[in-house]
């Protein structure tokens, strides 16, 4: 499987110039998919593109529970709850390496059919 780096190597014929505090950090692009899906909210989302932006130059990242938790703006708990609600409806994929260690996050970027409810 090809990085996402390795996939958009060819495309960079773009220059930034005149670059600013804030767009000198890079830009993340998040998926109209995820953007507009109606199975998370906000802040999943939000969760969703920092994951990203963490595994843009690789296949995964592995932000420590903390970082994630300070970028984000929220608690430990709160972020915990995110990665919870992206896993549950298969955004993600966790990968746990045990104490001390940082999880590794997959980010499932491949379509996929959304259920439909089945209420009635």
């Amino acid at each position: 499987m090809k990085k996402i780096g390795d996939l958009t190597e060819s495309y960079r014929n773009i220059r930034v110039v005149g670059a600013d505090a804030f767009s000198a950090e890079g830009f993340t692009q998040l998926p109209n998919a995820i953007l507009r899906s109606k199975e998370i909210g906000g802040m999943e989302k939000c969760t969703y593109a920092l994951l990203l932006s963490y595994a843009w130059h690789n296949d995964y990242c592995f932000p420590g529970q903390d970082r994630l938790a300070l970028d984000l703006g929220c608690s430990r708990a709160s972020a915990n709850t995110y990665i919870k609600n992206l896993r549950q409806r298969g955004f993600i994929n966790v990968i746990r390496q045990g104490l001390n260690k940082p999880n590794i996050y997959e980010l499932n970027l491949k379509a996929r059919v959304l259920k439909k409810s089945t209420k009635k």
